[in-house]
């Protein structure tokens, strides 16, 4: 009966929603150029928007532990930490470069931007190359194929359930103005022109909840738990990380970097201090 009574009322306000847009479509602005202001119905805000945006982040912690449950624990590979700790500490000596002597910062740049045995330094030719790397280890490339289903099936589900139970509602308001730039970016699904930008269609409300709140993951999750669905898109086409392309960047940064001894004076400047307070 619950159920019958949820589709019940989801179906009457997909009624509503469907006559508002024949209306709006047929009534002209008095004004040319004016928006059509409309009043928000306090059922949409209870069955379509809060629903909506429950279901989104529940769907995201969700993910997050199947993702968890997929992934499959592997021994790091030795020479890849190395690397990486190297990567670090190279980075750890610009940050702190001017807080140790010259002949110190000198002597730790040799050590690793040296042309013959620097430990940033990556002779040519023995760069790995990371699709080679993938199609050598079958575990790299199931634990990508697994993120990325992870991924694209909640979102195709989510897709298709808002587009049958919730097209055509214009679900909320932005309470600031904007510009018509933004009309296709908020109102993905209405093809209405005279209503005002501000207003939100429930299918870009589904978009705005699938980027926007990894904030939310944040809090709920742990910072480093955070489903980014946006860093998963970018990811998708890539094949891994190439350690010799950062040892190279890194290498290149430091070699820019300039030392500039910022404890110069640094006595008598604590002097003057302490005599400001004490005095």
């Amino acid at each position: 009966m619950m159920v019958e009574e949820i589709l019940r009322r989801i179906m009457q306000l997909h009624l509503r929603a469907r006559e508002a847009q024949s209306y709006c479509a047929t009534r002209k602005p008095k004004i040319r150029g004016m928006a059509e202001d409309l009043v928000l119905d306090t059922a949409i805000r209870d069955w379509v928007l809060i629903p909506l945006s429950v279901v989104m982040v529940l769907i995201g912690v969700l993910r997050y532990f199947v993702s968890k449950l997929m992934h499959s624990s592997q021994t790091p590979d030795a020479k890849i930490v190395k690397e990486g700790q190297v990567i670090l500490r190279a980075r750890n000596l610009r940050g702190g470069a001017n807080f140790i002597p010259s002949k110190a910062f000198r002597a730790r740049k040799i050590y690793f931007c040296n042309e013959e045995n620097g430990l940033l330094f990556v002779p040519k030719g023995q760069g790995q190359n990371p699709q080679a790397q993938m199609f050598s280890d079958p575990n790299m490339a199931m634990d990508m194929m697994k993120k990325n289903l992870s991924m694209i099936i909640p979102q195709t589900l989510t897709f298709a359930w808002v587009n049958f139970f919730f097209s055509g509602f214009v679900a909320a308001k932005i309470p600031f103005p904007l510009t018509q730039r933004f009309r296709s970016m908020l109102q993905n699904g209405i093809d209405l022109s005279t209503v005002d930008v501000s207003y939100v269609s429930s299918r870009s409300w589904y978009f705005l909840n699938l980027f926007g709140l990894r904030g939310l993951f944040s809090l709920i999750l742990g910072e480093e738990n955070a489903v980014d669905d946006t860093q998963r898109m970018m990811q998708m086409g890539g094949f891994g990380f190439d350690p010799s392309k950062g040892l190279s960047a890194e290498k290149d940064n430091l070699d820019i970097t300039q030392h500039d001894w910022a404890l110069a004076n640094f006595e008598q400047r604590a002097e003057a201090v302490l005599r400001k307070v004490i005095g």
